[in-house]
């Protein structure tokens, strides 16, 4: 099984009230199963455009969670922020191979 990485993609002209949603999500999400942790992404180029990308264990423990009872409403604070000018507002992606910096050196 290989680590997944979950790419959510947010626009939104109030950042603050995402950062809110973001930081609100993150907590209720604490302890998760699978969940290896997360992050706010925002682009340098512009600032309404943002992203959370997950990482979980398994793109079973994912799906779990997912398709889980407490999926939608844990999230729903930063479903009306979703960038709706894409085809989806996520992206999923499996780690076929890394490299870390410190493995590197």
């Amino acid at each position: 099984m290989s680590r997944v990485r979950v790419l959510l993609y947010l626009r939104g002209a109030d950042t603050a009230q995402v950062e809110r949603a973001y930081h609100r999500i993150s907590t209720s999400l604490a302890g998760t199963p699978g969940l290896l942790g997360n992050e706010l992404l925002r682009s340098p180029h512009d600032p309404a455009e943002m992203a959370v990308l997950s990482e979980w264990s398994s793109l079973e423990e994912f799906g779990v969670w997912e398709r889980g009872p407490g999926h939608r409403a844990s999230t729903a604070p930063l479903r009306d922020h979703q960038d709706g000018s894409r085809a989806r507002p996520f992206a999923i992606y499996q780690v076929v191979s890394e490299y870390r910096a410190d493995a590197l050196s």
